[in-house]
């Protein structure tokens, strides 16, 4: 187990693997940070000191691996947990919202009912890199009559310039990387 003396000393659990997942890509692998305890406690209280007193009323977790850190803070918040999925892998009623991609377009799904209308969503997921799944997920809970109280990222590609689309909505992320 690693000591953590800075949110920093986390992006020394990250793994950078060059050329996933294909040439010219460098891959921010967190499956590292998740195998210490240490580091996943770190990213969990990180997020709950953020957030805490926020009034969040629920946490949604972007899968896939915002289903990771998603449920953890929400039991540390005190409020639930809601995943938000890709197309047909939920088994109630959905609502949707298709998103362009670099080539073609991708669609993220709720349960109709997951979401109240005025209730305070935390969106969270464990990567900001172009934005668009980000923004789709906001509009999704914007149509169930959510109200977004923020946008959560453990880690974030500044380079992409994600952030730009999503204008309005407060942003946070612990751990920044330039290239």
């Amino acid at each position: 187990m690693t000591q953590i003396a800075s949110i920093e000393d986390l992006k020394k659990l990250i793994r950078e693997v060059p050329d996933f997942p294909k040439p010219g890509i460098l891959f921010y692998d967190i499956t590292t940070l998740l195998k210490d305890a240490a580091g996943l406690r770190a990213v969990i209280d990180a997020l709950k000191a953020r957030y805490e007193g926020a009034g969040i009323d629920t946490v949604l977790g972007v899968e896939a691996r915002g289903f990771i850190f998603a449920p953890a803070l929400a039991l540390a918040l005190g409020a639930g947990f809601v995943p938000v999925r890709k197309p047909k892998k939920l088994p109630a009623a959905v609502e949707g919202v298709e998103y362009a991609l670099e080539y073609g377009t991708d669609r993220v799904e709720i349960h109709r009912d997951a979401v109240a209308t005025g209730q305070r969503v935390l969106i969270l997921d464990d990567l900001l890199a172009t934005g668009g799944t980000a923004a789709a997920v906001a509009k999704l809970v914007e149509k169930l009559g959510g109200q977004v109280a923020g946008l959560g990222f453990v880690v974030e590609l500044d380079f992409l310039k994600g952030r730009e689309k999503l204008p309005g909505y407060e942003v946070f992320s612990l751990l920044h990387y330039d290239r």
